[in-house]
C-alpha cells in the first residue's frame, strides 16, 4: 500500500469511526397516536432532539407511531420484552395490572396537565417498583382533563342511564356502569369506529383528539367540565437502560424527572385546550355546563370509585388513605388538584 492509499484508508477509518462515535445506540420509540398527534409533535420530538443534544448525538431515538409496533393495550408489555425500547402507556387499558397507578384515574383529580402531571410523576416514584418493576418507569403523561362527548345531551348522571360509552380506561368504565350505562372499552384510535357503527353514543376524550381521531362529526353534545384525566406514562426496556454507559445513562435519567413530565405534557394540554374553543366556536356543537348543583351531583356519584378502590387497597395490604392523600398533596403542591 503506497503512501497516498495509506493516508486515504486512514481517513476513511477515522471518519468511520466519528460516525459511529456520532450515534452509539439508535433506540425504538412505540407510541399508539397518530405520528401527526401534539403529543408526538410537541412532546415526544423535542424530547428526542434534547436526548441528542445532551448526549453528543450518541443517542438516535427512532419513533414508531400508530401502533405499527403493536396494539395500545401491549405497550408496557412491549417494552418489557425489548419489542420496543421506549413505549407510552396507558395503564387503564389493562385493568387491574397497576392498582396504585389507577388511584389517578378516579374523576375529579386532576386540575391540569401541567402541574398536575408533574405531581403524579414525583408521587408515583414511590410506588413504580411495586407495579412496574419489569420495565424502568420514566415518566407520567396526560392531556388536558378530558370529558364526556355524546349524540344526545348530557348534563347530570342520570343521561348516561341506558347508554353505550366508550370509557377511557377501566376506572371509567365502572363509573358508567355505577351510571347505568354499558361501557365498551376501546382504544382512542378505535373510538370513531365504536360511535360510528354505532356501538356507542358517547365517547370519552379530550377536546381536541376528537378531531385528532376523527370523532368530532360524532358527538354534538359535551360536557363542559374536567371530568377525568387518562394516564398515559413513558416506560423503557431495563436491558436497554442497563447496558447504556453510565454517561449515556444519566441522559436518560435526566430525562426521566417530573420536570420533564410537565416539560413533556404542556404542548399536549395546550393543544387539547384549544380544542374546546374551536369546539366551543362551532355552531353544530352544543357544551353543557353544570352548575354548582349539578357538579355535586356528579362528585357524589363518583364517590363508590373512591371507596372501592380503597377497599382494593386494603385488601392487598396497603394503606389506600395514605397513598391517596399523598397523590392529592403531589398534586396540590403543583397547583393540579380540582377545586384547589
Amino acid at each position: 500500500m503506497n503512501t497516498r492509499t495509506l493516508a486515504t484508508a486512514t481517513a476513511v477509518a477515522l471518519c468511520l469511526g466519528q460516525t459511529a462515535l456520532a450515534q452509539d445506540y439508535t433506540l425504538s420509540l412505540a407510541h399508539w397516536v397518530p405520528g401527526t398527534h401534539p403529543l408526538q409533535t410537541l412532546g415526544i420530538e423535542p424530547w428526542i432532539q434534547s436526548i441528542s443534544e445532551a448526549s453528543g448525538g450518541r443517542i438516535a431515538i427512532d419513533i414508531f407511531p400508530a401502533q405499527q409496533l403493536g396494539a395500545a393495550a401491549d405497550h408496557y408489555d412491549m417494552a418489557r420484552d425489548g419489542i420496543a425500547d421506549i413505549a407510552f402507556i396507558n395503564p387503564g387499558y389493562q385493568p387491574g395490572r397497576f392498582p396504585i397507578l389507577a388511584a389517578a384515574e378516579l374523576p375529579f383529580l386532576f386540575a391540569n396537565a401541567t402541574g398536575a402531571v408533574r405531581g403524579l410523576t414525583e408521587w408515583y416514584q414511590n410506588y413504580d417498583d411495586q407495579e412496574m418493576s419489569e420495565t424502568y418507569f420514566c415518566m407520567a403523561l396526560t392531556h388536558d382533563p378530558g370529558t364526556m362527548h355524546g349524540k344526545s345531551p348530557i348534563l347530570v348522571p342520570e343521561d348516561v342511564r341506558g347508554h353505550t360509552v366508550r370509557p377511557a380506561n377501566a376506572t371509567e368504565a365502572r363509573f358508567v356502569n355505577l351510571l347505568g350505562g354499558a361501557s365498551v372499552q376501546v382504544p382512542a384510535p378505535a373510538m370513531r369506529e365504536a360511535l360510528s357503527n354505532g356501538t356507542a353514543d358517547i365517547t370519552q376524550s379530550p377536546w381536541e383528539s376528537l378531531y385528532i381521531f376523527g370523532a368530532d362529526s360524532l358527538v354534538t353534545h359535551h360536557l363542559d367540565m374536567p371530568f377525568y384525566a387518562s394516564i398515559n406514562a413513558f416506560v423503557m426496556n431495563r436491558g436497554m437502560i442497563d447496558g447504556l454507559p453510565e454517561d449515556l445513562r444519566q441522559v436518560m435519567m435526566d430525562h426521566c424527572t417530573p420536570e420533564m413530565a410537565e416539560q413533556m405534557s404542556t404542548g399536549w394540554a395546550g393543544a387539547e385546550a384549544a380544542g374546546r374553543e374551536r369546539i366551543a366556536a362551532d355552531p353544530a356543537h352544543t357544551m353543557h355546563t353544570p352548575n354548582a348543583e349539578q357538579v355535586a351531583m356528579w362528585q357524589e356519584a363518583a364517590a363508590p370509585l373512591t371507596e372501592e378502590w380503597l377497599a382494593l387497597m386494603e385488601s392487598q395490604g396497603q394503606d389506600g388513605a395514605a397513598i391517596m392523600q399523598g397523590l392529592r398533596d403531589s398534586l396540590a403542591r403543583y397547583d393540579g388538584l380540582y377545586g384547589e
